[in-house]
């Protein structure tokens, strides 16, 4: 499932390259990465995307949203909304081992603060991020 995790993580850092969030606030860098857009759009892309480990992103899913809203949300039949879901929560992991994400104050990114997110991003071993969190 690295894979996966490694498909999301190229967009979240081509995203950055192309200056998403650079004019927010650091609290909206998730949303603005992994929501404001669809990862993927079209059921067939999404059932290729998924392709062996649907049933492993389905129940990511299931735990995130039950552990963080008491209940799932997410439709899980439709295979665009999971995949959609499931790059959200990769991006938050994602963003989690940024540790200038965490230092900045709840403002908006300077230039210099923006540039070390990215290159805390970009720099990850996805791999250690999927063992991470699975």
């Amino acid at each position: 499932m690295t894979d996966l995790y490694d498909a999301i993580h190229s967009d979240i850092c081509d995203k950055l390259d192309d200056g998403i969030g650079s004019d927010g606030y650091d609290c909206d860098l998730l949303h603005q990465l992994c929501n404001s857009d669809c990862f993927i759009i079209g059921t067939y892309q999404a059932k290729e995307f998924l392709g062996a480990h649907a049933f492993e992103v389905i129940n990511k899913i299931k735990n995130y949203e039950q552990d963080n809203f008491g209940e799932c949300y997410t439709d899980l039949s439709d295979p665009e909304r999971v995949v959609n879901m499931f790059a959200y929560i990769v991006g938050e992991e994602i963003l989690a081992e940024s540790e200038t994400l965490f230092a900045v104050d709840g403002g908006m990114f300077t230039e210099d603060e923006f540039k070390a997110v990215k290159m805390d991003i970009a720099s990850l071993n996805i791999t250690k991020v999927y063992n991470t969190n699975n």
